[in-house]
């Protein structure tokens, strides 16, 4: 299936709800937005994100906080995370300090998510 770059558009814009110094796993980002594919399409979303519109890719982390990206992505999303204050225990996330969940009740384009991938 191939996604074009609009179809990614409510993602970004949920990626872009992440308070500084947060984080999310790509799995629960799928589940906020009933992502068909999980965790694997939201990190295929994550992958096309386009530079210069502000969408903090670095935010979305693998499961347990682990940094996922290949080098020298990796490096640099830990850059900008420990720039926001977020703290790191044995390479991951600090989890219990920097975990993000979505407050109930926040109104996020999730219609236009699901029909985008389908």
């Amino acid at each position: 299936m191939k996604e074009t770059k609009t179809s990614w558009d409510s993602v970004f814009r949920f990626v872009k709800s992440i308070p500084r110094g947060r984080v999310i796993t790509y799995g629960e980002l799928a589940r906020a937005l009933r992502l068909r594919g999980g965790a694997r399409t939201a990190g295929h979303a994550m992958a096309a994100t386009p530079r210069g519109r502000g969408i903090p890719w670095h935010r979305v982390v693998g499961a347990g906080g682990r940094l996922l990206p290949r080098e020298p992505y990796a490096s640099l999303q830990r850059r900008l995370l420990e720039s926001e204050g977020v703290q790191f225990i044995e390479g991951r996330v600090d989890w219990k300090r920097h975990v993000w969940k979505k407050p109930r009740g926040a109104r996020i384009a999730v219609r236009s998510a699901r029909a985008s991938v389908l």
